[in-house]
């Protein structure tokens, strides 16, 4: 298990799957990713962003568990087991997550926030757990964090091919009256609070923690991979709004670069915590 310190705030991560991209999801998640970039970037990527191995791009699906003075966060509740989903590693998955989570240290029970950073499949699924042929919540004192504005987009789609991800993992959750939905700018304490960070989704949030002088930065899937940040215009197929995901992009990392703060990318691989640098038009990670 992975942690790092941010002032007095701790930050670990909990990984449910790190099986490197096939080639298949890469172009489904980067379709005008060129073979021409790919060659450009391959000697930073790898081996922590790019596995050399296979020629194949690494991504994680992770939580992040963060102590606060205060609270017991938890970030993103990756893809979940016994579910049915579209794509095959995830459907019907039966693995460890919970055992992991519980050798970082976290008790179900003892969780006082559960921040969604969208309602996307891969972060929302352990928000819920089945019993006894019902979803209910997997943390059952928490208060889930969604944004008003990601709730109001997805909340009618249940009849599309979306609808199954909302039934067993979000609407338990607001059925259950545990769903606090948030507007804006928002501050779960002193050490960490909400920034809306839209165009992926329509109420896309990051994660803005600071403590003792230092600062670190969750970033969801306002960007998914360290390659956008060298290639500022390489947008998510994903992305509901591309052109305004490519501007919450651009406009984050102008505003953090240079600041000491460490980014902590909720699908990056490899080790966490790089500080964002500006590299010539674009931008990088600095591990020094």
């Amino acid at each position: 298990m992975d942690s790092i310190q941010i002032g007095q705030v701790r930050v670990s991560r909990v990984i449910e799957i790190d099986t490197p991209n096939s080639p298949r999801f890469t172009q489904y998640l980067f379709p005008s990713l060129t073979a021409e970039q790919v060659a450009e970037h391959r000697h930073w990527m790898a081996p922590h962003y790019w596995e050399p191995e296979s020629d194949r791009m690494r991504m994680n699906i992770q939580m992040f568990v963060v102590r606060t003075r205060h609270h017991l966060i938890l970030v993103d509740t990756c893809i979940g087991d016994g579910k049915n989903r579209s794509v095959r590693i995830w459907h019907q998955r039966q693995g460890a997550f919970l055992e992991d989570l519980g050798r970082a240290g976290v008790r179900p029970d003892e969780v006082d926030y559960v921040l969604c950073t969208h309602l996307h499949v891969d972060h929302v699924g352990w928000n819920t757990r089945l019993d006894k042929g019902i979803w209910v919540p997997t943390f059952p004192k928490a208060k889930y964090l969604f944004a008003q504005q990601e709730w109001d987009y997805w909340k009618d789609k249940e009849g599309d091919g979306f609808g199954e991800v909302i039934a067993d993992s979000v609407r338990p959750i607001v059925n259950a009256g545990l769903a606090q939905l948030v507007k804006g700018e928002y501050a779960i304490d002193d050490e960490a609070v909400i920034l809306p960070t839209p165009g992926h989704t329509p109420g896309h949030v990051s994660l803005r923690l600071t403590s003792d002088g230092q600062e670190g930065l969750i970033t969801g899937d306002m960007i998914h991979h360290p390659i956008q940040m060298a290639e500022l215009d390489l947008t998510s197929g994903a992305c509901i709004d591309p052109r305004q995901a490519n501007a919450t992009r651009r406009s984050f990392l102008e505003r953090f670069a240079g600041s000491g703060a460490r980014i902590l990318g909720t699908h990056f691989a490899g080790p966490l915590g790089g500080r964002i640098v500006e590299k010539g038009k674009a931008f990088g990670l600095d591990w020094s």
